[in-house]
């Protein structure tokens, strides 16, 4: 779809470039019955958790504990359970995993089954938990440079291969995705037909430092390329910072998240990401405003 001035310019401070035009997306399928905290309720619980299927579980953290209100995803393979980030600071993050394990535990008639927690990138809102984890028994915390990762999965030739891990007759594809951090991965489940994204596609704004948006863009061609060859029913991500309004994002930082878009996007978005990218881009603070995503550059940094 063609992206077009819209409020979130103005909510986001930037000035708007427009991006080639794409086919519009089909709606992605809604996979969750439960509507997500927001924040806009006097009192809410630290997390809220919602389930795919019995063995994968969403857990978003409250926005009334950190404005970041990530999503976090834990899948279960019959040999290992995998968390896919440990939220941001005063998550609480942890007690919710653990009740989650002792139920699928339970259910399952066994005793443990080890834990590796992982992450979609190594941004002080993705790993704050990690301390939590490092002293839980049977659990691994992988590091977070991409030599880390990439040793950890088995990945030869950073950035380039897409591998595989399996978590015990559920394998899950391991994408890297460097661009808005050097370490970033997606992963993918053909079981559930899902793309876990992170921060590099989700409802928000999409930010890719000016110094590396050639890693960005190499990113989502080898992502769009995986994406032609697999299916998938809609693309997970760490964050919603859209409305419901095409186009429109909240203010940053805020405590409420009134009429929020959906967690869920469409595959289409890879492409439409894909053709936006196509643009210079290389003027920090200039926002290119899609109706479900906002893609916006930012100063160089070290990664």
């Amino acid at each position: 779809m063609m992206a077009k001035f819209c409020l979130a310019a103005l909510l986001v401070g930037t000035a708007v470039i427009a991006p080639a035009a794409v086919a519009k997306s089909v709606p992605p399928p809604v996979l969750f019955p439960e509507k997500w905290i927001d924040g806009t309720t006097d009192q809410e619980p630290y997390t809220q958790v919602q389930a795919l299927d019995s063995d994968t579980f969403v857990i978003r953290q409250s926005i009334k504990t950190n404005f970041e209100a990530p999503f976090l995803y834990l899948l279960f393979g019959k040999d290992k359970a995998l968390l896919v980030d440990s939220g941001a600071k005063d998550g609480h993050i942890r007690p919710a995993v653990d009740r989650l394990i002792a139920d699928w535990l339970k259910a399952h008639h066994r005793s443990d089954i080890p834990l590796i927690v992982a992450h979609s990138h190594s941004h002080g809102d993705h790993i704050a938990g990690d301390a939590a984890f490092h002293e839980r028994p049977n659990t691994t915390v992988v590091g977070l440079k991409p030599e880390d990762v990439a040793g950890f999965f088995g990945i030869k030739s950073w950035p380039h291969d897409i591998v595989t891990f399996d978590l015990g007759g559920r394998v899950l594809s391991i994408i890297p995705t460097p661009g808005h951090q050097n370490a970033a991965i997606m992963f993918y489940d053909p079981r559930l037909k899902i793309l876990l994204s992170g921060d590099t596609l989700y409802p928000g704004r999409l930010y890719v430092p000016v110094n590396f948006l050639a890693d960005e863009r190499a990113s989502i061609d080898r992502l769009a390329a995986f994406a032609a060859r697999h299916p998938i029913r809609a693309a997970l991500g760490a964050h919603i910072e859209m409305t419901r309004t095409p186009g429109q994002d909240y203010k940053q930082a805020v405590l409420t998240h009134p009429d929020e878009h959906r967690l869920e996007m469409s595959p289409d978005s890879i492409s439409e990401l894909r053709a936006g990218l196509k643009a210079p881009l290389d003027v920090p603070n200039q926002g290119q405003v899609h109706d479900d995503f906002i893609i916006y550059p930012t100063p160089p940094r070290q990664q």
